[in-house]
Protein backbone atom coordinates (compact mmCIF):
# COMPACT_ATOMS: atom_id res chain seq x y z
CA UNK A 1 0.00 0.00 0.00
CA UNK A 2 3.13 2.80 1.00
CA UNK A 3 4.37 1.87 -2.54
CA UNK A 4 1.17 2.44 -4.49
CA UNK A 5 1.00 6.40 -2.14
CA UNK A 6 4.29 6.79 -3.34
CA UNK A 7 4.14 6.19 -6.90
CA UNK A 8 1.00 8.14 -6.88
CA UNK A 9 2.98 11.11 -5.20
CA UNK A 10 5.55 10.91 -7.18
CA UNK A 11 3.09 10.82 -10.62
CA UNK A 12 1.46 13.84 -9.11
CA UNK A 13 4.28 15.82 -8.18
CA UNK A 14 5.47 15.69 -11.82
CA UNK A 15 2.40 16.26 -13.74
CA UNK A 16 2.68 19.55 -11.13
CA UNK A 17 6.18 20.17 -12.56
CA UNK A 18 5.11 19.71 -16.33
CA UNK A 19 2.58 22.38 -15.82
CA UNK A 20 5.16 24.85 -14.63
CA UNK A 21 7.18 23.88 -17.74
CA UNK A 22 7.80 26.86 -20.08
CA UNK A 23 5.22 27.44 -22.97
CA UNK A 24 6.33 27.92 -26.60
CA UNK A 25 5.86 31.81 -26.98
CA UNK A 26 5.10 33.63 -29.88
CA UNK A 27 7.72 35.98 -31.19
CA UNK A 28 8.15 39.59 -29.83
CA UNK A 29 8.13 42.10 -33.28
CA UNK A 30 11.18 41.60 -34.87
CA UNK A 31 12.51 45.21 -35.21
CA UNK A 32 14.16 45.48 -39.37
CA UNK A 33 16.45 49.11 -39.88
CA UNK A 34 15.14 51.55 -42.03
CA UNK A 35 17.89 50.55 -44.84
CA UNK A 36 16.56 46.98 -44.72
CA UNK A 37 13.13 47.83 -45.07
CA UNK A 38 13.45 49.63 -47.78
CA UNK A 39 16.03 47.43 -49.33
CA UNK A 40 14.71 46.35 -53.22
CA UNK A 41 15.26 42.91 -53.75
CA UNK A 42 18.32 42.62 -56.77
CA UNK A 43 16.60 39.60 -58.60
CA UNK A 44 13.54 39.10 -60.35
CA UNK A 45 11.36 36.27 -59.07
CA UNK A 46 11.56 34.27 -62.34
CA UNK A 47 11.61 30.55 -62.42
CA UNK A 48 15.16 30.41 -62.21
CA UNK A 49 15.53 32.38 -59.01
CA UNK A 50 12.21 30.59 -57.29
CA UNK A 51 14.37 27.84 -58.02
CA UNK A 52 17.76 28.77 -56.48
CA UNK A 53 15.42 29.34 -53.49
CA UNK A 54 13.54 26.69 -53.23
CA UNK A 55 17.06 24.58 -52.78
CA UNK A 56 18.40 26.30 -50.51
CA UNK A 57 14.99 26.54 -48.73
CA UNK A 58 14.87 22.74 -48.78
CA UNK A 59 18.31 22.56 -47.54
CA UNK A 60 18.36 25.35 -44.31
CA UNK A 61 15.05 26.46 -43.61
CA UNK A 62 12.41 23.30 -44.17
CA UNK A 63 13.26 21.00 -41.13
CA UNK A 64 12.06 24.21 -39.53
CA UNK A 65 9.79 26.26 -41.44
CA UNK A 66 8.21 22.90 -42.84
CA UNK A 67 7.39 22.40 -46.47
CA UNK A 68 5.07 24.52 -47.19
CA UNK A 69 6.38 27.22 -44.98
CA UNK A 70 3.63 26.65 -42.50
CA UNK A 71 6.21 26.60 -39.42
CA UNK A 72 5.59 22.72 -39.01
CA UNK A 73 8.91 21.68 -39.84
CA UNK A 74 10.09 18.16 -37.38
CA UNK A 75 12.41 20.49 -35.55
CA UNK A 76 9.39 23.41 -35.06
CA UNK A 77 8.31 21.77 -32.12
CA UNK A 78 12.08 21.85 -30.40
CA UNK A 79 12.29 25.85 -30.56
CA UNK A 80 11.29 28.06 -27.79
CA UNK A 81 9.68 30.30 -30.37
CA UNK A 82 7.11 29.47 -32.71
CA UNK A 83 8.38 29.75 -36.53
CA UNK A 84 5.37 31.30 -38.05
CA UNK A 85 3.50 30.87 -40.67
CA UNK A 86 4.92 32.21 -44.32
CA UNK A 87 1.56 31.80 -45.93
CA UNK A 88 -0.04 34.39 -44.00
CA UNK A 89 2.86 35.98 -41.94
CA UNK A 90 4.42 37.69 -45.23
CA UNK A 91 2.58 39.96 -47.20
CA UNK A 92 2.98 42.55 -44.85
CA UNK A 93 6.84 42.47 -44.82
CA UNK A 94 8.92 43.97 -47.67
CA UNK A 95 11.57 41.98 -49.51
CA UNK A 96 14.25 43.45 -48.09
CA UNK A 97 12.77 42.67 -43.64
CA UNK A 98 13.06 39.38 -44.98
CA UNK A 99 16.29 39.24 -46.19
CA UNK A 100 17.92 40.88 -42.68
CA UNK A 101 15.51 38.54 -41.27
CA UNK A 102 17.40 35.47 -43.27
CA UNK A 103 20.43 37.14 -43.09
CA UNK A 104 20.65 38.65 -39.90
CA UNK A 105 18.35 35.54 -37.44
CA UNK A 106 17.52 35.94 -33.85
CA UNK A 107 16.76 33.72 -31.19
CA UNK A 108 16.11 30.18 -32.31
CA UNK A 109 16.67 31.74 -35.99
CA UNK A 110 20.08 31.47 -37.03
CA UNK A 111 22.22 34.09 -38.93
CA UNK A 112 22.45 32.32 -42.62
CA UNK A 113 25.51 35.08 -43.12
CA UNK A 114 27.88 32.64 -43.23
CA UNK A 115 25.81 29.55 -44.10
CA UNK A 116 24.49 31.73 -47.52
CA UNK A 117 27.43 33.79 -47.75
CA UNK A 118 25.94 35.04 -51.43
CA UNK A 119 23.61 37.87 -50.63
CA UNK A 120 21.74 36.64 -54.17
CA UNK A 121 21.16 33.50 -52.78
CA UNK A 122 19.36 34.97 -49.66
CA UNK A 123 16.89 37.28 -52.26
CA UNK A 124 16.55 34.17 -54.21
CA UNK A 125 15.01 32.72 -50.87
CA UNK A 126 13.12 35.65 -50.53
CA UNK A 127 11.60 35.13 -53.99
CA UNK A 128 10.51 31.57 -53.21
CA UNK A 129 8.41 32.78 -50.08
CA UNK A 130 6.80 35.05 -51.96
CA UNK A 131 5.61 32.03 -53.85
CA UNK A 132 4.34 29.75 -50.55
CA UNK A 133 0.48 30.14 -50.29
Amino acid sequence: MKKKIAVFIAGLFAITLLSFAPKKVTNDPWPVPDAYKTKVNPLKGDAASVATGKTLYNQHCKSCHGTKGKGDGPKASTLDTECGDFTKDLAAQTDGALFYKTFEGRKDMPSYKKKIPDANDIWAVVNYLRTLK
